[in-house]
């Protein structure tokens, strides 16, 4: 399984495989310590999505950050399945406690897709956990009824075939070991958190535009250029709400998932703006966080 044999090959590199159990499921996390001064890092992936993913972009980052940590959902990678139907509620409810465990100074969030809006509600529930987010085409605006079940028929995967043409969506080039991942991508599309995930999604579980008013921490929307998964729609409702300190880029080459085809582009993207957020304080009234919570 290619979950297992990047476990190993990290191991070589002094990354740490563990799992932290959140009361609803066993979830495995890797943790780095880094080289440099930057805050420590957490990266959140999307939905059947995995680590294994986002290791480049690890490599990458630990020269440059005291620490950087990759938390798997439930049901990804090699997460256990949760204990109980994986709905948003749960999900967020398990990652929180999860992100309390792991994060022990403020840390730099960044996610991509369902792990950027999983970031936005961890930053409004712990924003003093909370140095900065980075937020991948995060799936946290509402969409309507077609758009949703678009997106629910994208990832029924059933063959190496559809997860082929999958990958070609999601990133802007398609990735040189597209057709080694394939069937990993099938399977991961075919486990139970995901099908619990997409079956009870709904437009209730977005954000707001008093929760996304609420971010006091800095923010960092990238947006790429070349995202063909989710709906223009949802960056003109972020673009809308997101607070004003926010800042939105639309980085040409870029897809839904530039950890994947540009983690060397991503990574410098992500040190800029750590490097900024260690300078930077935003500060909103707490009556707007409480509204948000």
């Amino acid at each position: 399984m290619i979950d297992r044999a990047v476990r190993v090959v990290l191991g070589t590199r002094g990354v740490r495989s563990q799992h932290v159990d959140s009361g609803h499921a066993r979830h495995h996390v890797y943790v780095v310590e880094g080289g440099g001064r930057l805050p420590p890092i957490v990266l959140l992936h999307g939905l059947s999505d995995s680590a294994t993913t986002f290791a480049p972009l690890l490599l990458r980052l630990r020269r440059h950050a005291q620490r950087v940590t990759i938390i798997e959902a439930a049901g990804h990678g090699l997460s256990d399945e949760a204990r109980c139907e994986y709905t948003p509620a749960v999900h967020m409810a398990s990652m929180t406690r999860v992100l309390d465990a792991v994060i022990d100074e403020p840390a730099l969030v960044v996610g991509n897709s369902l792990g950027g809006a999983t970031a936005i509600r961890y930053a409004l529930a712990s924003p003093e956990r909370v140095r900065g987010l980075v937020l991948v085409s995060p799936a946290a605006a509402p969409i309507d009824d077609a758009a949703s079940e678009m997106l629910r028929r994208a990832f029924e995967l059933r063959s190496p075939d559809e997860a082929v043409r999958f990958l070609a969506r999601i990133c802007q080039r398609r990735p040189p070991a597209a057709r080694l991942v394939a069937g990993k991508l099938v399977a991961q599309a075919n486990r139970t958190a995901v099908r619990d995930l997409l079956r009870t999604a709904s437009a209730e579980d977005a954000l707001t535009p008093a929760e996304l008013g609420a971010i006091n921490v800095p923010t960092w929307l990238l947006w790429g250029r070349a995202e063909r998964l989710l709906p223009p729609s949802m960056l003109t409702y972020l673009r809308t709400h997101l607070p004003a300190h926010a800042v939105v880029a639309s980085p040409e080459r870029f897809g839904h998932c530039p950890h994947l085809d540009q983690p060397g582009r991503l990574a410098r993207m992500v040190l800029t703006f750590a490097e900024l957020a260690t300078t930077t304080r935003v500060r909103v009234a707490p009556l707007a966080i409480r509204k948000a919570g």
